[in-house]
């Protein structure tokens, strides 16, 4: 998909080559900048990768101005049920229990390791990302989806005011909500909800999970903290169906080009 007057590109990975550029911007991004680890992680070649990335579609915004081998400058990768069950399992069910999302009977979107290359925040990368996605999701009559998000850091303390504004304001409906798994299970409700300071609380958030409760969507019960990304996990669930017209737009517009 070439974006109109620019000189981006959105596509999936459609080759192993670009697999591989994805998991180099992934390795950038997740490891250099954030310390992250994993058994797949190839600290020489510069690559994080981990044993379901041959089953997910990758989402890749590429900047044709760039060298060749530089030129992905946004990640998503999407897993879809049928794709979690060649898998085995969808990649955030190590963290999560997503019984109520599988017994929803809806159509499910899992969303995983979104990045874009630190020259490219704050501008309009991760809007071409989120077009992208749009046109998948209407492709595939995507009806929820779903996936993790990080804060930086293992230690709660630091992350109350967030974490707990997202318990008492944005906890998913009981149908579709993931619970974290006891081996990782970090409470959110860490201040009462009459005890916070809700713009600092916004202030403190990661800008993509709040990009996403901007698009109306919900954390699951529990966050979950992962010692091997060194980071607190929280799951983020947005069903379609409970989107604003003028946040379905957005999806709308992106599956229209």
């Amino acid at each position: 998909m070439l974006l109109d007057d620019t000189h981006f590109e959105l596509r999936l990975a459609g080759s192993e080559a670009e697999m591989r550029a994805a998991q180099r911007l992934r390795y950038q991004v997740f490891v250099t900048e954030l310390g992250g680890d994993g058994t797949l992680v190839d600290h020489d070649a510069g690559v994080e990768a981990d044993r379901f990335d041959p089953f997910f579609d990758h989402l890749l915004l590429v900047d044709h101005r760039r060298e060749k081998a530089d030129q992905v400058v946004g990640v998503y990768r999407v897993m879809r049920a049928d794709q979690a069950a060649e898998a085995g399992q969808f990649y955030s069910e190590d963290e999560y229990d997503l019984g109520p999302l599988r017994n929803s009977g809806r159509t499910l979107l899992e969303l995983g390791r979104s990045c874009v290359h630190p020259d490219y925040r704050g501008g309009t990368a991760l809007m071409h990302l989120w077009n992208g996605l749009a046109a998948y999701i209407a492709a595939h009559g995507i009806e929820v989806m779903f996936g993790v998000a990080s804060f930086h850091g293992q230690d709660p303390a630091p992350l109350a005011s967030p974490l707990s504004l997202l318990h008492h304001r944005h906890l998913a409906p009981d149908d579709i909500r993931p619970i974290a798994r006891p081996k990782g299970y970090q409470a959110m409700d860490l201040i009462a909800a009459d005890d916070l300071d809700r713009p600092a609380a916004i202030r403190a958030m990661p800008s993509l999970i709040k990009a996403y409760l901007r698009l109306g969507g919900f954390v699951g019960q529990g966050a979950f903290i992962d010692r091997a990304f060194n980071c607190i996990d929280v799951c983020l669930v947005m069903d379609v169906a409970r989107m604003s017209p003028t946040h379905r737009a957005i999806y709308e517009k992106g599956g229209r080009r």
